[in-house]
């Protein structure tokens, strides 16, 4: 392994195990935390059609019984239909309460596979096997599990922790230079909100990232982005206060992904354009600089990333906002900055204001 990270939640606390061409570890990670019995390994048709042999192959290896089952790629695939289909799945393949399930995938594969796992049988274990980098950094740490409704995304879910996360740097290779690219968005974030000096050296090493050529530099971006979220989850697991400082860029995003259809406008895209907005914000709201306004949304360009979609207007997304699970009495709350590695939450901006902030980015 190239980096292991702790995840400290007292007797629900994990290890996240990021290394290069490690999925044959899979079988012996699951017996070390002491799974045992019968597997279901939930996967979609792109991943499975690469990863799916290897990690049932390794789980056999250790001694269990493991089924596959394949899903369609794709944000549609995070919804109530596919939850039921899974709990059928569950039962031909004789899941007990003794059973776990390996979410092999994304972030869609991890958000889905995970509230199956949280809701089956009041609860069964579960493993994140993270395959984008996306999901690397972000939706298989820390326990968020859930799907989406035709109203909103990520309105149904639950917290419900894995017993282990291994991420193989290896998978990165295989995405679309769209995912990997929307991946970074989220890595981004984690220097917005959290650590000034890790967004120096992203903006230093543009070549490198854009690239994914360079196994340690992505092993340590990777780690880095999972120690902040590990420390941020074990101060506040299910979201009471400073957990929120990761939905920075999410408020925007999330309404930008709805209005577009989901899959049209990828989460990091999303991302990016929502982070721009709140560093418009942070300007006028928490005293961000000019200065460091501008090298966020540069870091964004020089990603390849889009800072805004003029073709949406603003009177569809403030309609998504209005169900989006961060907002309050009828009021988005936005993550905003005072400058570069320091985020506050809770705040509200003039509806006004919010319209000529879209209009002018």
């Amino acid at each position: 392994m190239l980096y292991d990270v702790p995840v400290n939640l007292g007797e629900r606390s994990y290890g996240i195990h990021i290394g290069a061409g490690v999925l044959d570890q899979l079988g012996p990670l699951c017996a070390e935390v002491e799974l045992k019995g019968t597997v279901l390994v939930i996967t979609d048709e792109n991943v499975g059609a690469l990863y799916a042999r290897p990690a049932l192959q390794s789980l056999e290896a250790s001694g269990f019984s493991a089924t596959l089952v394949t899903l369609p790629a794709g944000e549609s695939t995070k919804c109530g239909d596919r939850v039921f289909e899974l709990y059928s799945r569950c039962i031909e393949a004789g899941l007990d309460r003794h059973s776990f399930i390996v979410a092999l995938g994304g972030g869609v594969i991890g958000d889905l596979a995970g509230y199956v796992a949280a809701t089956y049988l009041r609860g069964i274990p579960f493993v994140q096997v993270p395959t984008s980098l996306l999901a690397m950094v972000d939706s298989s740490v820390g326990g968020k599990t859930g799907i989406n409704l035709p109203e909103g995304k990520n309105l149904v879910g639950a917290f419900y922790q894995p017993l282990l996360v291994l991420a193989d740097l290896q998978t990165l290779k295989t995405l679309s230079d769209r995912e990997y690219r929307a991946g970074l968005a989220e890595v981004v974030k984690y220097g917005i909100i959290y650590d000034a000096p890790f967004f120096q050296a992203l903006e230093e090493n543009i070549a490198d990232l854009i690239n994914a050529g360079n196994v340690e530099l992505l092993a340590r971006m990777v780690g880095r982005c999972c120690e902040i979220k590990a420390d941020v989850v074990a101060q506040d697991e299910r979201e009471g206060g400073l957990r929120a400082i990761l939905n920075f860029g999410h408020t925007v995003g999330h309404a930008v992904e709805k209005v577009a259809g989901y899959g049209e406008v990828v989460h990091g895209e999303g991302v990016s354009i929502g982070s721009v907005f709140a560093a418009r914000a942070s300007m006028d709201r928490t005293g961000l600089s000019q200065a460091e306004c501008d090298r966020i949304e540069k870091i964004f360009k020089a990603l390849e990333l889009p800072v805004h979609a003029p073709e949406y207007n603003w009177s569809d997304l403030r309609a998504a906002l209005a169900v989006d699970k961060k907002t309050v009495a009828g009021m988005p709350k936005f993550v905003l900055v005072s400058e570069i590695g320091k985020s506050t939450i809770g705040h509200e901006i003039p509806e006004e204001r919010m319209e000529q902030l879209w209009t002018n980015l």
